[in-house]
């Protein structure tokens, strides 16, 4: 995934203080997910369905 061909959207949940501010772009093929105070730092990428997976997890508490 290029870095300047998605939109990065913040994660409503980031803190307003400056930490904790994460951002994530979705293509066709990618999900990517960076630290936004670090654009051109390193990213993670996740077939779809892996990010899928993940979210739910995150929702019903299967993470902690």
């Amino acid at each position: 995934m290029d870095q300047e061909d998605v939109r990065w959207i913040k994660s409503s949940y980031s803190g307003g203080s400056g930490t904790e501010c994460v951002e994530v772009a979705a293509s066709a093929v990618d999900v990517a997910v960076r630290d936004s105070k670090v654009p051109h730092g390193a990213r993670i990428e996740l077939r779809p369905a892996a990010w899928r997976e993940f979210v739910g997890a995150l929702l019903e508490g299967r993470l902690s």
